[in-house]
């Protein structure tokens, strides 16, 4: 685990805001990329990916914020100020799930206020978003954030003291959930690649891309580490959090949009094609 890859000074390069950074630049000219061989002009993809970038910094910036007030009363400026009261540079304290639901909000808006297709876009951009999961995870698991909970098995790690996980846990191993979650970044995003072969209506990644992430980020977070205002729905000892009622949410929407999409196939005439 490396939080700081390089620091001069007060300065620090850090490990997640690294791979963050790459997982932006990869993602947005993977998708400029992909618009071209469909079609469509790749700087608009540019000009919706610096929105996203900002809707989903700010989304979850914010939600971490909403279930962390306690850590912010009197502080409120720390909430965007990378200079942050406690004498730390940068922005620690990210929901990641708030960015994925902003941003999709934002795009729609945006879109329609061009006018240009957003299920369209949204396919395209969808398998660059599961790479982006799959390169920031790694940064997670660096940064030692977004941790698990304790376990006793050999795939267990024991993070430094100095970073967030080997703090709460300290000399006790716990299960390595952002490496969990960065695989199944690379496995939907392989996924989506392969189902896009089959492809018969516009939204089709997109649809898949929410049961898929619904589903792996559900059942991963039954093994990661939250605090207890994270927790949204009590179940014996543990319950559900709101990351996971959101999967849920998300899962729900792409089998019911999927489904809705194949109806209106098989009531459109042969030969008349719905894309």
């Amino acid at each position: 685990m490396h939080p700081v890859l390089v620091k001069i000074g007060s300065f620090e390069l850090r490990s997640y805001g690294l791979m963050l950074a790459i997982s932006f630049i990869l993602g947005i000219y993977w998708a400029m990329f992909r618009a071209k061989k469909k079609g469509i002009d790749p700087n608009k993809i540019m000009d919706l990916s610096v929105i996203i970038i900002i809707c989903a910094i700010v989304g979850s910036r914010l939600l971490y914020v909403f279930f962390h007030l306690d850590e912010f009363r009197g502080h409120w400026t720390d909430t965007f100020n990378p200079f942050q009261s406690n004498g730390q540079i940068g922005i620690a304290g990210l929901t990641m799930l708030g960015g994925v639901v902003l941003s999709f909000v934002v795009a729609i808006i945006y879109l329609r206020m061009k006018k240009l297709p957003f299920l369209q876009f949204a396919d395209i951009m969808m398998p660059a978003v599961a790479l982006g999961i799959f390169i920031t995870r790694i940064g997670c698991y660096l940064n030692g954030c977004c941790w698990g909970m304790p376990c006793h098995s050999h795939l267990c790690v024991v993070f430094p003291l100095d970073s967030p996980a080997g703090n709460m846990f300290q000399g006790i191993p716990i299960i390595p959930t952002q490496l969990y979650s960065s695989a199944y970044g690379l496995i939907i995003m392989i996924l989506l690649l392969v189902a896009e072969r089959w492809q018969k209506f516009d939204g089709f990644l997109m649809y898949l891309f929410f049961i898929f992430y619904g589903i792996a980020r559900f059942v991963i977070d039954f093994f990661r580490y939250y605090e207890n205002s994270m927790v949204v729905i009590p179940i014996g000892g543990r319950g559900l959090s709101l990351n996971q009622c959101i999967s849920l949410a998300f899962v729900i929407l792409g089998i019911v949009y999927i489904i809705i999409g194949y109806l209106r196939i098989a009531k459109t005439p042969a030969g008349i094609s719905e894309r």
